[in-house]
């Protein structure tokens, strides 16, 4: 079966690097138009540029910031100017914070909302009204397995996560008489940017193949997973091929979860 998303325009926010980036990439070599936005012009420009080397379709790269409410609204607007009407909505943005819960102050917690929650509220409603009455949408919310199965020192991310877990099923509910379907996908230990960084700090006496070799032994299937494995299923669930799975949390972990 071939996936195709021909035709189709789609957003991605935190769409220059790791994940994001290979989501993108993957949608576009499916036939979508892609919007990528992140907060930083320089590294939007090499991502918009790796896009379209893979790709015959329109690439528009806008640089914002999805913890803020202004940002949002003008990046919707330029990525439908850009493109046309928005068909895929992927809410990526965020980072990975945890620590003692002694420790997260008030900013902390603040930041890590409106980055990851509210970015995803504001995008989502502003895409749902053109997308309910097209009777065509697809949202998919990127979180992590922490939403599921939070542990000690796992906030404020797992604590927002589990949020954005809960704001996919509110919003599956209310597209779904209008064929726009909300989904979100758990991240587990996948190799990204996010890695790349901490292997900078933690890894020296590595490479990186070993650093992730290492982190791998740990898992049921004895490695991480690749961005590219992460980006078929977000694929999957953007494109027609799941056009009947609405309302749910797919962990993509290689069986790293303790909750199904």
């Amino acid at each position: 079966m071939q996936f195709t998303m021909k035709g189709r325009n789609a957003l991605i926010t935190g769409g220059s690097l790791g994940i994001g980036l290979t989501i993108a990439q993957t949608f576009a070599k499916a036939g979508a138009n892609v919007a990528i936005t992140a907060r930083r012009a320089d590294v939007l420009e090499k991502a918009k540029a790796a896009i379209q080397a893979v790709s015959s379709g329109r690439v528009v790269a806008i640089a914002g910031d999805m913890a803020k409410a202004d940002d949002c609204a003008r990046v919707f607007k330029a990525a439908e100017a850009g493109l046309g009407s928005i068909d895929v909505l992927v809410n990526n943005a965020g980072t990975s914070r945890r620590g003692a819960f002694e420790s997260i102050t008030d900013e902390l917690w603040q930041q890590d909302l409106d980055l990851k929650l509210f970015g995803a509220i504001r995008l989502a409603r502003l895409a749902l009204p053109g997308m309910k009455s097209r009777k065509y949408g697809r949202i998919i919310n990127i979180l992590n397995t922490g939403a599921k199965a939070p542990t000690a020192e796992g906030a404020p991310t797992a604590v927002t996560r589990a949020a954005g877990m809960a704001l996919t099923k509110v919003l599956a509910g209310e597209g779904a008489k209008h064929n726009v379907l909300v989904n979100a996908l758990l991240v587990g230990r996948i190799e990204s940017d996010q890695w790349v960084q901490r292997h900078a700090t933690e890894g020296k006496n590595q490479t990186l193949e070993d650093y992730y070799a290492d982190m791998g032994k740990t898992l049921p299937m004895g490695r991480l997973g690749t961005a590219q494995e992460f980006a078929n299923a977000a694929l999957f669930l953007a494109s027609d091929a799941g056009s009947y799975i609405n309302g749910t949390a797919l962990n993509v972990d290689g069986g790293l979860c303790p909750v199904v």
